[in-house]
């Protein structure tokens, strides 16, 4: 699985907060994606769905 975050991002951190093993808040002020690791996928999946202007997409 991997996370992307599209230019929707608004750069609030509550993907990182929430599944900071996927999610990086990078040097521009926006969230940024990765991999997902084995185990952490619930929580990417939390970050996808609780992010307030739906900037995130898991694909498999």
């Amino acid at each position: 699985m991997n996370a992307i975050v599209s230019d929707a991002c608004i750069g609030c951190g509550l993907c990182a907060g929430t599944c900071p093993d996927v999610f990086h808040m990078g040097d521009d002020g926006l969230a940024h994606g990765s991999g997902v690791p084995a185990g952490q996928e619930d929580l990417a999946q939390e970050a996808r769905d609780n992010c307030p202007v739906s900037a995130i997409t898991i694909e498999e």
